[in-house]
């Protein structure tokens, strides 16, 4: 077996793992490249949905994304496998050599056995892009602010029936609220632009995984950072906000607000032309 030392009688006194923990560095370099491309796949089903591209063409980004967690849930194993069976071998020290090959596979089927969709709930790319692509609809679709609903309903439809002048004044009266509506949906949405530290609007937000709050990237890194100097904890800027213990690794960047913002802009642009 390559990089193992032995005595004549076939016994081992030192297993070399150097070659397994070098095969084990370019899985990893793998799963990064298996991230890259989750990244590549959350960016296009964005596109999609942000030029409201038919629904079967983000599904098989659903689909391309289902299959890349798998991928990764799939390599993780294997990388847990064989550094379990290393660690094993390690503090048992046996006199022969073990057939690593068999014990690798084992604890492999045994973590395999165990998988179900809940573990794409403990994938973050996974759960962020779901995240990302719901937050990027409810930009994009603007709620009637009255309460009223689009869906069929029966009973209003029927009491309604043949009433023609009823339909001629509800028809004016949306005309008439439609433009406060918009300017209404327009500033809130503006006020969720803001970042609570420069209050200006953000150009690459991210969000707090722990309190859902977004910021202006450069701003909360350098405040975390500050804090962090001084030997303190740094708590979140937005007022009212708990979570007063705040990491770097808490920050992801918030990918379906940026596109909002854009194309907000773009749309505030275009109507000043």
């Amino acid at each position: 077996m390559p990089g193992r030392s032995s005595t004549s009688s076939g016994s081992t006194r030192y297993i070399s793992f150097s070659g397994i923990e070098s095969a084990l560095s370019s899985l990893k370099n793998f799963q990064s490249c298996i991230s890259s491309g989750m990244d590549t796949v959350s960016s296009v089903a964005l596109d999609l949905v942000e030029t409201q591209t038919e629904v079967s063409s983000e599904y098989s980004m659903d689909k391309a994304m289902v299959e890349f967690a798998k991928m990764d849930r799939e390599l993780s194993h294997y990388v847990k496998a064989v550094q379990s069976t290393i660690n094993h071998v390690k503090e048992e020290r046996p006199e022969k050599v073990p057939d690593l090959k068999l014990l690798v596979e084992k604890k492999f089927l045994a973590l395999q056995d165990k998988n179900s969709d809940a573990d794409f709930k403990e994938n973050e790319k996974f759960v962020q892009f779901k995240q990302q692509l719901r937050e990027l609809k409810k930009q994009l679709v603007k709620p009637k602010e009255d309460g009223r609903h689009s869906e069929f309903d029966p009973n209003k439809d029927s009491s309604r029936a043949g009433n023609k002048r009823d339909g001629i004044h509800a028809d004016r009266e949306n005309d008439l609220t439609e433009g406060v509506d918009e300017d209404m949906i327009v500033t809130q949405s503006q006020t969720n632009f803001i970042c609570p530290i420069t209050q200006l609007e953000m150009k690459k937000p991210v969000k707090n995984k722990m309190c859902g709050h977004t910021y202006e990237e450069e701003a909360i890194v350098r405040m975390i950072e500050s804090k962090h100097k001084r030997k303190k904890k740094a708590c979140c800027p937005k007022i009212g906000c708990s979570h007063t213990d705040m990491r770097m690794s808490d920050l992801i960047p918030d990918e379906a607000l940026r596109r909002a913002i854009e194309s907000h802009n773009k749309k505030k642009k275009r109507h000043s032309e």
